[in-house]
């Protein structure tokens, strides 16, 4: 019984250790009393990956990040080991990707299964558990939508060079035009054709005030002197004139009827008579001959 206090004391301070020890796996998500897997990889850049990270598959949690190695004497400096619940069996072809876990800038761990193979296949090849994954990097929201910004700018920063050059390129041209005195020969043909027009300005208002005031006068004369004819033509008295000529033919046609009249009796006569001679001359054409063919003369 001398010792039954001392018993008592390392019993409780052996459970207090083992609860606080429990308490913080639990803490951190592990689970002591399931058996797990371990598998490894490596990566260039964690990204703020720390230890106690989720791993997930499709979505669910699996297990955590055990620990963080690093060696910065390689390229891919960064080595972790992962755990996962022992019942799980990776296929052949699983990539170990560093995703995002959520918006605050959070990362995890996700195990992608080859796309032609399911979670759970007996005939498929199985990774050995202490395994290294091949692994691969997974862009974040956030971090897509800062690149694509990034490549905005960078586009309208290279239009902004392009527009920079295009002007560098239209001064140089003003300054070849300046300089090889090109703009004083336009400015001195410019002035040319000023004078130019202005001297046929000039002539056109000469013409208006001499020549076209003689031309608008001698065609006033010229119209004066048409309607002057016109009024003469019509001071004639032509309907009396024709009035007359039209009584003149009458008259001769008059005449000419009266001529012709008795005439046309005449010979209308004389061929009513030749025409009965010829008709008794063929019906008794003996009258009319003096001698017979013996020489007799017919009564």
């Amino acid at each position: 019984m001398k010792y039954a206090r001392e018993i008592k004391v390392g019993v409780l301070a052996t459970v207090c250790l083992f609860l606080l020890f429990f308490g913080l796996n639990f803490l951190k998500g592990v689970n002591i009393f399931s058996p797990t897997n371990s598998y490894h990889g490596t990566f260039y850049n964690l990204h703020n990956l720390e230890e106690q990270a989720a791993v997930y598959i499709r979505g669910h949690k699996v297990g955590q990040v055990d620990k963080i190695h690093y060696d910065f004497t390689r390229d891919s400096a960064f080595t972790i080991d992962i755990s996962i619940n022992k019942d799980i069996a990776l296929p052949a072809g699983t990539h170990m990707a560093l995703v995002s876990d959520g918006l605050l800038g959070g990362m995890a761990i996700e195990l992608q299964f080859p796309d032609q193979l399911p979670i759970t296949n007996d005939q498929s090849p199985i990774i050995a558990h202490g395994a290294f994954l091949p692994t691969t990097y997974v862009p974040g929201l956030m971090e897509s939508l800062q690149t694509e910004l990034l490549a905005h700018v960078d586009g309208a920063i290279q239009d902004v060079d392009k527009a920079v050059i295009n002007v560098d390129s239209l001064i140089a041209q003003i300054r070849t035009q300046v300089d090889g005195n090109h703009i004083q020969h336009s400015l001195t043909n410019i002035d040319r054709i000023s004078g130019d027009l202005t001297s046929v300005s000039t002539d056109l208002k000469s013409m208006m005030n001499n020549q076209v005031p003689r031309i608008i006068n001698n065609a006033d004369t010229a119209i004066a002197n048409l309607n002057t004819i016109v009024a003469d033509v019509k001071a004639a008295d032509i309907k009396s004139t024709i009035a007359r000529v039209d009584t003149a033919v009458d008259n001769v046609n008059a005449v000419v009827a009266q001529v012709k009249s008795p005439i046309l009796q005449h010979i209308d006569a004389t061929i009513i008579s030749a025409d009965s001679l010829l008709q008794d001359l063929k019906a008794h054409p003996k009258r009319y001959v003096h001698f017979s063919i013996f020489g007799k003369k017919d009564k």
